[in-house]
């Protein structure tokens, strides 16, 4: 009877409702059960976000599963502990041999983040579903997407100067405001993978209110007369061009910056998949299964990484608010060089478009668009705004190569 009891009592304990409520969510007398419970609102929120108010729900859902999921306890699904290197006395393959010794469901995913490769692989799937024709009728798009850049390093150098962080969770921060999921993740697995699940959250929530953060500065940096200028049709673009252009930057990148090749060059890999008209399987492959089941794989391994013990910090906070000012500033460098542009030019370039310059495609330009639209129904911006929108994803890819070949 005693072995029954002692069964049951083993059973109770290893119960998930324990390290909530029972003995196991007292630390030196204080309950810290309640970490458990914020994490499950979030969770609840971002769920509600992705389906109700469709904030990038294909990433944003699966991160909130992944959250929930590492926040349940005693499943032991992820172990953050078995992957953080900040010390240096862990290899990446000594990680990998206690995942597979004693690892959980969610520790295997999250070797391909980080290993590099859920974000290079996604970047396939972008190029793949990228129109570069924007930018080849108009190369001088990559200053723009060159500008947008700005808020990345002020950002770095803000939460640098905090002494919070390293040098490089610094610029794992930095780089969200490239408005790049992947080459967020990218960067943070390798610099600072202690703030993934913060760093992935905010670039993602950021990105899903593009519609609500730009407008105010793209009104308040441009003047009417500016905002209602129409610009000439973009000029055709041949389909040589259209192969050269992948092959040329995928080289010029990696030979200025070899640390940006492998996001550049899968980006560039899918766009000829694409441009070529050989591998039309391949390129319908990539832009639909395959992105699919990577990032389902993506989002629900990063979302593991945001634990209560982990997540819950005053570094939570300040990763929020210097994303939302990298944010902000890289918009506002965007719109500025437009606006240089403009003069310049006498008066031909919308200087709109300059808040396309960070890499959220399509939805910056869309943005642009529609601020245009409101001043001149019949001023159509969307394929101008397009080429800093791609120009700022390469833009982000070279930013995320200065920081590993500076800092990594």
């Amino acid at each position: 009877m005693s072995e029954i009891l002692e069964t049951i009592k083993n059973f109770i304990g290893s119960m998930g409702f324990n390290y909530i409520f029972g003995e196991a969510s007292f630390t030196d007398g204080v309950w810290m059960g309640w970490q458990y419970l914020v994490m499950y609102a979030i969770s609840f929120v971002l769920i509600y976000l992705a389906i109700a108010k469709k904030f990038e729900p294909l990433l944003l859902l699966p991160i909130a599963i992944g959250m929930l999921l590492t926040n349940l306890p005693g499943a032991n699904l992820f172990h953050l502990e078995m992957w953080i290197d900040d010390a240096g006395k862990l290899t990446v393959l000594e990680s990998i041999k206690m995942v597979i010794n004693k690892g959980g469901f969610l520790d295997l995913l999250y070797m391909g983040v980080k290993l590099g490769i859920y974000p290079c692989i996604i970047f396939i799937g972008i190029g793949a579903m990228t129109d570069f024709t924007p930018l080849i009728a108009n190369p001088k798009y990559f200053l723009i997407g060159a500008g947008a850049q700005f808020g990345v390093f002020v950002a770095f150098s803000a939460a640098f100067m905090t002494g919070l962080y390293t040098i490089g969770q610094a610029a794992s921060i930095g780089i969200i405001g490239g408005a790049d999921g992947p080459t967020a993740i990218l960067v943070t697995k390798t610099l600072g993978p202690a703030l993934l699940g913060a760093i992935a959250i905010a670039a993602y929530s950021y990105m899903a209110l593009i519609p609500m953060i730009q407008p105010p500065f793209m009104k308040l940096l441009t003047t009417k007369k500016e905002r209602l200028i129409k610009m000439d049709k973009l000029r055709p673009v041949s389909r040589l061009e259209k192969l050269v252009f992948p092959i040329l930057v995928t080289f010029v990148v990696g030979i200025l910056v070899p640390d940006a090749l492998s996001l550049i060059g899968c980006l560039m890999f899918g766009n000829i998949l694409n441009v070529c008209g050989v591998t039309e399987r391949l390129s319908k492959t990539v832009q639909n299964e395959f992105m699919n089941i990577i990032t389902i794989l993506l989002g629900i391994s990063v979302g593991a990484t945001a634990s209560a013990a982990n997540f819950l910090s005053l570094q939570t906070v300040i990763i929020v608010v210097c994303g939302l000012v990298a944010f902000c500033i890289s918009t506002c460098g965007g719109l500025i060089t437009a606006k240089i542009m403009n003069w310049l030019s006498g008066g031909k370039i919308n200087p709109l478009i300059g808040s396309a310059g960070v890499s959220a495609v399509p939805m910056a330009a869309r943005v642009a668009q529609t601020v245009g639209q409101k001043e001149d129904p019949s001023n159509f911006l969307l394929m101008h705004a397009m080429g800093p929108n791609v120009a700022g994803v390469i833009g982000s890819a070279v930013a995320a190569g200065v920081f590993l070949s500076w800092i990594g």
